[in-house]
């Protein structure tokens, strides 16, 4: 089968395989998608998993540059939100090899960049996100542990919250401090 119909792309052709079994090292996602009106929820499922990851609308030269098998995002379940008319849960797999090692910005914009503003969707929201092992492995880490940090704050037997200090300007250095 052809997979371009008047030089778009039907996303379902790709990117929707309800027989794909998820591997230990896949990234997992849960969309809640609200397809526009005649948009059935496969072609919304998969429409997320090719925008978020090796897809675009149309065909373009550098497709055939790339093992589309090993890095597609890949729509694997759907289901219906109950009590929610015509919204749906995506399950969507990532492989690892789309992302840069230890690097959450990059695994956020990949998954949620663009994809939010796509016209086939009415609604789209990230509900959960498993992040595997292997590549929670690829972070170093802090250098340090909690306890370095409490000693150099000298802040003890609560927790250690960050956040932007409102108002941002016009606090004396005192009571910034207090603030912090």
């Amino acid at each position: 089968k052809v997979g371009f119909k008047a030089g778009v792309k039907d996303y379902r052709l790709t990117y929707y395989t309800p027989e794909y079994e998820t591997k230990d090292t896949d990234i997992l996602a849960a969309f809640r998608v609200t397809p526009q009106p005649g948009v059935p929820p496969e072609e919304a499922g998969a429409a997320v998993a090719a925008e978020s990851s090796t897809g675009t609308w149309t065909t373009v030269w550098t497709d055939g540059l790339t093992s589309l098998d090993r890095y597609k995002g890949r729509c694997y379940h759907i289901e219906p939100v109950p009590g929610e008319e015509s919204q749906f849960i995506a399950y969507v797999a990532y492989p690892l090899d789309l992302f840069e090692e230890g690097s959450v910005t990059n695994m956020f914009t990949s998954i949620v960049g663009n994809v939010f503003g796509f016209k086939a969707l009415r609604a789209l929201r990230l509900e959960d996100l498993r992040i595997p092992v292997a590549y929670v492995k690829t972070f170093q880490g802090p250098p340090h542990g909690i306890q370095v940090e409490r000693d150099k704050l000298n802040k003890y037997g609560r927790p250690l919250l960050g956040c932007t200090i409102k108002p941002k300007l016009g606090l004396s250095a005192k009571n910034y401090g207090r603030a912090v």
